[in-house]
Parts: structure tokens; sequence; C-alpha cells
């Protein structure tokens, strides 16, 4: 009887011990997880274009605005695919219709200059300029009959009235639980989320970036 009492404490013993081994590895486990998970780069799929970018913006002596290209790219693909600037509709094509990358980030630089100098042109602030990347020149013409300055309810009203001229183009694909629903044309939080960008990119983008990114 005793032999059977101690192999019994034995056995708990052992199954104790087991268990807190268990939970200590699980302990000194999670750390580690959330170390590799902070280390993934999210802009890495944008970082690559950044010569790019920065070759092409200096030929128009825009250089300093390379971390504002590169958060756009971000908002709009995160450096996937063959149109990673979504500059095919702003060309005047078709949704997608660009394949090379380059000749997107030529368009999208192209948008890109246009507008910030239609913007300067009608005194509107720079989240202005960065909604029309989405919304297109017309939204800054609004807003520069509207006080000169972007708010998320300016981007609401204009993406509304865009919406009531076209519903069946505008309708966020039906889908009522849609973030958007029913300012349907374009993303009203767009300017917000670039500016959001800018500011992680400056986080782990060469000091010369960082500094210019600074006036934005």
């Amino acid at each position: 009887m005793k032999r059977v009492k101690k192999r019994m404490r034995g056995f708990i013993l052992f199954c104790f011990f087991l268990v807190a081994i268990i939970v200590l590895i699980e302990v000194l486990d999670k750390p580690t997880k959330h170390i590799i998970h902070d280390n993934i780069d999210a802009f890495k799929g944008v970082k690559k274009y950044e010569p790019m970018i920065q070759k092409d913006l200096s030929k128009k002596h825009l250089q300093e605005y390379t971390p504002v290209v590169l958060a756009l790219m971000q908002q709009e693909s995160h450096g996937k695919g063959g149109d990673p600037m979504q500059a095919s509709e702003s060309a005047g094509l078709a949704p997608n219709a660009i394949k090379e990358p380059k000749k997107s980030i030529d368009e999208g630089i192209k948008h890109f200059e246009h507008i910030l100098s239609y913007g300067k042109k009608r005194h509107v602030d720079f989240p202005t300029i960065l909604q029309a990347y989405n919304m297109g020149v017309g939204y800054i013409d609004y807003v520069a009959k509207h006080g000169g300055h972007h708010s998320e309810k300016l981007a609401k009203n204009f993406s509304l009235q865009q919406v009531n001229q076209k519903p069946n183009l505008y309708n966020c694909g039906g889908d009522k639980n849609n973030f958007r629903y029913p300012y349907c044309y374009g993303d009203f939080s767009y300017s917000d989320k670039v500016k959001e960008n800018v500011k992680s990119l400056t986080h782990s983008v060469p000091a010369y970036l960082s500094s210019s990114a600074k006036v934005y």
C-alpha cells in the first residue's frame, strides 16, 4: 500500500513538473512571436521602388516628395502588381490596364505633379492634394469653394455628389456593410491614411527622406 502511495505521489509530482515546463515554454515563446511580428516591414513592397521614385521626382525637382509618393503607393497597392500606383485610370485607361511598374510610377508621378501644381494654384491645403490623388482634381475645386481645407465631411459630401450622378457605378458593389457606404466614390478617409503612411515610413527610411517628410 505504501509503495502504491509513493508511486502516486511520484506520478503527481511528475505531472506537476511537466505542466510547469509546458507553461514556461509557452510564456517564453510569446515574446519571441511578438518580436518576429514587430520586425515584419509593412512597407517592404514599396521601399524597393524608392530609388526609381526619387530619380523620377528629381527630374521634376520634386524629390522632397519621395516619402509622399511612397505613402501613396502603399495605400494604393502595398507595392504589389503591375500597376502599384494604380495610375491606369488617371492616365485615361481602364482600371489595371498598366502592367509594368515603371510605367505605373511614371503615370502616378505625372498625376501627383498635376494635382500638386493645381492644388497650389487653387490655394488648398496639402491634405486636399493627397485626397485628390484618390478623388481627382474635381475634389480640389470643391474644397477651394468651401474654405480650402480638407475635412472628412467635405470628402463625404463630394463623394455623395458623384454617387448621385452615377448611382449604378458608385455603389460599393452593392455592399451596404462596406465602411464607405453610401459614400462609394473614392475613399473619404484616404488623405488621413496616406498621412499615417508617411509618418510610419519616416521611422524606417533614410534620414534625408525623414527630414523632407516633416513639411507635411
